[in-house]
């Protein structure tokens, strides 16, 4: 290791005398120069963050309905086809009007998302959710912000409730 330290302050000492002066000012020049910017960036970037994620709170939810069967007892969503866009608010407002309770469950589309929050009658969820369970007559509202485009699936848990249909594809879109 002492022979690369020394061989480089050999050729870095033979270099400063064949390098015309303007050079190593232009050199020394550039150097800070790249250095005030990168640290005026370093600087910004929380402010910047902050911004754009209270914007992004004041901005509106898009509200959009989700039924989890419906009163007939049938075992769909309705509707089975969601769309979204990266960046952008939405509240889900899922219902059960059946019967029978059933699962919202969709791991991968919730791994590509923030949500802000998952709240059912008088309590409030924050961080991570995979799943939701609606019982007969519950209903849920999941407001969040998708991070990552996909094409991901949609389905019931129960035993039986894929297999009879209750699928569905949610897509976010850059």
């Amino acid at each position: 290791m002492k022979i690369y330290n020394c061989f480089y302050e050999i050729v870095i000492k033979s270099l400063s005398f064949t390098i015309p002066t303007w050079v190593q000012i232009l050199r020394r020049n550039y150097v800070i120069l790249t250095l005030l910017l990168a640290l005026n960036f370093i600087a910004a970037t929380p402010a910047m963050a902050a911004n754009l994620s209270g914007d992004l709170l004041k901005q509106p939810a898009t509200e959009i309905p989700v039924s989890l069967g419906n009163s007939a007892n049938e075992l769909k969503f309705e509707p089975n086809h969601l769309e979204f866009e990266v960046g952008k608010r939405y509240q889900l407002r899922l219902n059960n009007p059946s019967q029978l309770k059933h699962y919202f469950t969709a791991k991968d589309f919730a791994d590509g998302i923030w949500t802000q929050k998952v709240e059912a009658g008088k309590v409030e969820i924050k961080g991570a959710i995979h799943e939701l369970e609606l019982k007969p007559d519950a209903e849920a509202e999941w407001v969040f912000v998708p991070l990552k485009s996909g094409t991901y699936g949609l389905r019931c848990t129960i035993p039986g409730h894929t297999e009879a249909g209750m699928t569905g594809e949610i897509a976010i879109k850059n």
